[in-house]
């Protein structure tokens, strides 16, 4: 299963792809905002994209309503610290499958996949 991690920070794109490995997920992609984000899913379609809220030049939400404006069925989990229930709400609105806040156990993490991945019909890896 492909996995893309959409967050500006390295360390915790970092910590991401270490959780994810515990999980039993290692082939995974990174972009540092949503304009490269969208450059790597336009070449690789991934099987999962975890987004982050606030990323310069592209946020998350401006990505999530691009992705679903040609893809609908991308599984989408936004991976922030925007903890607030209207960002919540606003996240689903634009068509996220899951919400995960930061900070996150890896146990909260797999539980997200896994019921996202449910949702959507994919089994997990």
């Amino acid at each position: 299963m492909k996995i893309l991690l959409v967050d500006d920070s390295r360390t915790i794109r970092n910590i991401q792809k270490n959780v994810l490995a515990q999980l039993g997920y290692t082939d995974v992609m990174e972009a540092s905002d949503g304009v490269e984000a969208l450059k790597q899913i336009a070449e690789v379609r991934p099987d999962l994209t975890l987004v982050d809220w606030n990323m310069p030049n592209m946020d998350g939400i401006s990505l999530v309503r691009k992705i679903r404006e040609t893809d609908k069925a991308m599984p989408l989990i936004m991976v922030t610290t925007e903890a607030e229930k209207r960002r919540v709400i606003e996240a689903i609105q634009a068509g996220v499958n899951n919400y995960v806040v930061k900070p996150f156990t890896a146990e909260t993490l797999g539980e997200k996949i896994n019921a996202t991945l449910a949702k959507v019909n994919l089994a997990p890896a």
